[in-house]
């Protein structure tokens, strides 16, 4: 590879990582936020004055996998779309997470895969879960990479629910 390439190549790089930074500067008070990649991002619930962030942040497309609550986000699908993003809700149960509520996600991300997605519940315990299981299971990515970022957040070995339906997760994935 040629020097003056690799420089350019470097200095784009560099550039990108600090536009992603500067961007997401205003989402760092959000709960549990946590950047995967320059195409997702995860946090807990967000307040209604954080939505202009996510925006601001690049995301496109706004998946809620908590239930509807009138206190915490009654009104956050219209607040999502009169930014101009999508607004997509799954409502994932804390105590009986379901593996069709899984696989509709995996079905959003897939459809989404070249947009940037913002993921979240209200305390991003759910959404690092389905993360991680989107990560190792459909993206392929390293189970080590992707469980250091789950344990940001917190161990669902924690919870018997949780622990269950990420092992139900994996073994209907098959072997990898």
């Amino acid at each position: 590879m040629f020097p003056w390439l690799l420089i350019v190549l470097m200095s784009v790089f560099m550039e990108s990582q600090a536009i992603t930074q500067d961007t997401d500067a205003e989402l760092a008070g959000a709960r549990a936020y946590l950047r995967i990649s320059e195409r997702l991002g995860t946090a807990g619930q967000i307040t209604y004055d954080e939505i202009g962030a996510v925006k601001k942040a690049g995301f496109d497309i706004v998946i809620n996998l908590a239930p509807a609550d009138e206190e915490r986000n009654q009104l956050e699908g219209y607040l999502v779309t009169e930014q101009g993003m999508a607004y997509i809700q799954i409502p994932v149960s804390w105590e009986e997470p379901s593996q069709r509520d899984l696989q509709l996600f995996f079905d959003v991300m897939k459809a989404n895969k070249d947009r940037q997605v913002f993921v979240h519940c209200f305390a991003n315990m759910r959404v690092s879960a389905f993360v991680y299981l989107y990560r190792t299971l459909l993206l392929g990515e390293s189970e080590d990479v992707a469980r250091a970022d789950l344990a940001k957040i917190w161990d669902p070995a924690t919870r018997p629910q949780w622990a269950a339906f990420i092992e139900e997760a994996r073994k209907a994935a098959g072997p990898r």
